[in-house]
């Protein structure tokens, strides 16, 4: 969430702070430190983690009336917001105390995330992939603490799991601002190796174009528009799989495997929409041995030369997301360097993966301002970029799909363009408004059902 962060307000106003940067990753370390060691009698832990508790349930909260008030459905959205209530509630004993009961909740989060990453990893294999099944196998060990209440005793699992991410937390602040120090001033903080787990911004350590009066007068005011087809719009008559054919793939009536596909389009001269030259066939038997993101899975790729083109040939999109706000000599610079190599890769250099890396790349410094640490305070405790953080990490453990790619895009959009129904304040007053209307319908209803239950003379039947 951190790096997020730090990309939207950009490598101009940061690499200035990252001495501001690394303290915060200190401090965090040491409030975890102090956490562990308990020196003070439980009370600094208890303090810390209620206030950690109660802040995930005003985020969630948050969260949840704000998704609400935009009349918004997506299960995901309003699944992680409930979420953050609940853990919220957990972490502060709230409504009642129940040590064990955590414990096992927490023991059982740490070993279905432990597992789903080490059988994601073992399976794509794609690269630094023994690191993530490292982190799994941490995990794992960490669900057993939970378990046996060894060597943390049960009143004692909540603290640690929060002193543990704080240290992880703390640990990617210190780096990141370490980092930043080195990072020349026209460079790209995608270049970073906390963005280069996956080697997908690889191609962006080179510095970009200079001068953005060089751009096509038709591109410096142009929109930058999000294309997804995903699984279930592009397949013919499909078997519905709840979540599988929205986020991974669909299988049509006759067996058929449509993994979606996503674009992206700025102006009249950058398209970036990567695709095999030869169709790949999804069949069911062959379609587990291409998720492996092993060269032996690499095929030659091609571009489409645009939307247009692409959609007469096959179908329009189900889904665009406009952004007005980016940076499109960024944009340029990476398509540049991106399309030099045409190298397709199911898991690892895909559609989602252009579009995604793309949309970084253009928006790095959209959400700069004189005042960096008010922008950087509301960014991070901004509840869409959580989201967004959230499914940027499963994609490096996974792969990005044209379904995770539509909700990225739909949460920085929030996050950077808060217009009209996305807007906080207008959110905020569609719960309002919701409340309300609820509260007449039920006024209405009792009323009819009390003249239901009464005589023409009014008496009681």
């Amino acid at each position: 969430m951190i790096k997020l962060a730090v990309l939207l307000v950009g490598i101009e106003a940061m690499r200035r702070k990252w001495r501001v940067l690394t303290a915060i990753g200190l401090v965090w370390i040491s409030i975890a430190v102090v956490i562990l060691a308990d020196v003070t009698d439980g009370r600094f832990t208890l303090f810390a983690t209620h206030f950690f508790g109660y802040f995930f349930i005003v985020e969630g909260t948050i969260a949840f009336v704000m998704m609400i008030g935009a009349g918004g459905s997506n299960v995901l959205y309003i699944g992680r917001a409930i979420g953050l209530i609940v853990l919220g509630g957990m972490i502060a004993d709230f409504p009642v105390r129940v040590d064990i009961a955590n414990s096992i909740l927490f023991g059982i989060a740490f070993a279905v995330d432990g597992s789903v990453r080490i059988a994601t990893a073992w399976t794509i294999r794609y690269p630094r992939w023994q690191v993530i099944v490292v982190g799994g196998l941490v995990e794992l060990v960490l669900a057993v603490f939970c378990f046996t209440s060894w060597p943390v005793p049960y009143r004692r699992t909540v603290p640690f799991c929060i002193s543990v991410a704080l240290i992880i937390t703390g640990f990617n602040a210190l780096r990141l601002g370490l980092l930043l120090r080195r990072l020349p001033s026209r460079g790209s903080l995608t270049a970073l190796p906390m963005f280069g787990a996956r080697g997908w911004h690889r191609s962006l350590a080179a510095p970009p174009v200079e001068d953005a009066s060089a751009l096509p007068h038709e591109a410096r005011d142009a929109p930058l528009v999000v294309h997804v087809w995903t699984p279930l719009g592009s397949a013919t008559d499909p078997a519905r799989r709840p979540l599988v054919d929205r986020y991974i793939a669909a299988v049509d009536g006759k067996g058929v495997i449509s993994t979606g596909h996503a674009a992206l389009e700025h102006g009249p001269d950058v398209y970036v929409s990567h695709y095999p030259a030869v169709e790949i066939d999804h069949s069911p038997d062959d379609f587990g041995k291409l998720l492996k993101a092993t060269a032996e899975n690499d095929v030659p790729g091609r571009f489409q030369p645009s939307y247009r083109e692409e959609a007469a040939g096959w179908c329009e999109a189900d889904a665009n997301v406009v952004f007005h706000r980016h940076d499109p000599v960024k944009l340029r610079a990476f398509w540049a360097a991106y399309r030099a190599d045409d190298t397709y890769n199911l898991t690892n250099r895909n559609c989602s993966v252009a579009v995604a890396a793309a949309l970084e790349a253009a928006l790095e410094g959209t959400a700069a301002t004189s005042r960096i640490w008010l922008r950087f305070l509301t960014l991070v405790t901004n509840p869409d970029l959580w989201l967004a953080h959230a499914l940027r990490e499963k994609a490096e453990a996974m792969t990005w799909t044209p379904g995770m790619v539509l909700d990225y895009a739909l949460a920085l959009r929030r996050v950077l363009e808060p217009a009209g129904d996305h807007g906080w304040v207008r959110r905020a007053r569609g719960t309002l408004k919701a409340w309300r209307a609820a509260r007449a319908f039920e006024r209405q209803r009792r009323l009819a059902a009390t003249a239901t239950a009464r005589d023409p003379a009014g008496r009681p039947r």
